[in-house]
Order: structure tokens, then C-alpha cells, then sequence
């Protein structure tokens, strides 16, 4: 599953995706994908992909591994953060989605949680929710 530049290895274990389980994720469109920063030194980006019943029989689940498993091959080498583990998960509409359109969901997704990663974290007052009255100055 290497193309160029990062290593590329798939998540085995039970532990490694609930590991990533407790991670960052974000949803896009026909999937969503978790980002779990691991410890290590090593440079290798570490991918797994699951399909629930959900999506439908064995025949949808293992399509929509298939086409997950072809998008993470087109779009980590260029977007993943080395040293990171990857879950990317099926979800509703995942087999008729449009390739372009998935492979777009795939790739905003592993953005949107690299500048997640990457934004500093501004500490102040937290906002007040809606319809709550402001503080008096």
C-alpha cells in the first residue's frame, strides 16, 4: 500500500482501532475517518477501515472496504501526518457515491483533521451559548 513517500501499513488488532476510537475523528460525506498521533518515532502511517451491518451484507461491507481501501491508497501518500494511525469508517451511501466525490471526502477529511491537530488552542472565556444573557460590563 506504498506509493511514494510515507510507509504505509494497515491496522490489525482489536486494540489499535479502539485505540483510535478515542482519537479526533471528523465526517465527510460518505465516510469518517479517526486520527490517532502515536508515540513512536517511526515515520510510518498505519491505516484500518471497517464497514458495520449497517451498510449492508457482506457483499456492500467488503465493496465499500474495497473502495475505501483504493481511496486511502491514492490519498494518504500526499495528505496523511507520518507517525499517525487511521481508521476510516463505511458509512451510508458509501458504494454509490461517485469516486470523485469519495475520494474528496476522503481528503478533506484528513485535512480538516491536520489543521485540527496543527491550530493552537486559544485559551479564554469560553463563549456563551445561544439565547443565554451576555455578562454585564
Amino acid at each position: 500500500m506504498t506509493d511514494a513517500g510515507v510507509p504505509i501499513q494497515k491496522l490489525t488488532k482489536r486494540s489499535e482501532f479502539l485505540a483510535c476510537a478515542r482519537a479526533p475523528s471528523c465526517a465527510k460525506g460518505a465516510v469518517v475517518v479517526q486520527a490517532r498521533p502515536r508515540e513512536d518515532d517511526s515515520a510510518l502511517v498505519r491505516v484500518g477501515f471497517t464497514a458495520t451491518k449497517r451498510i449492508g451484507g457482506a457483499v456492500q461491507r467488503n465493496r465499500a472496504k474495497r473502495r475505501m481501501r483504493e481511496a486511502a491508497r491514492q490519498i494518504l501518500p500526499a495528505v496523511a501526518t507520518p507517525g499517525t494511525d487511521y481508521v476510516i469508517i463505511a458509512r451510508g451511501g458509501v458504494t454509490t457515491r461517485a469516486w470523485t466525490r469519495l475520494l474528496d471526502d476522503v481528503k478533506s477529511a484528513l485535512l480538516r483533521l491536520a489543521a485540527d491537530r496543527t491550530a493552537p488552542h486559544v485559551s479564554g472565556p469560553a463563549p456563551s451559548p445561544v439565547g443565554s444573557p451576555r455578562p454585564r460590563t
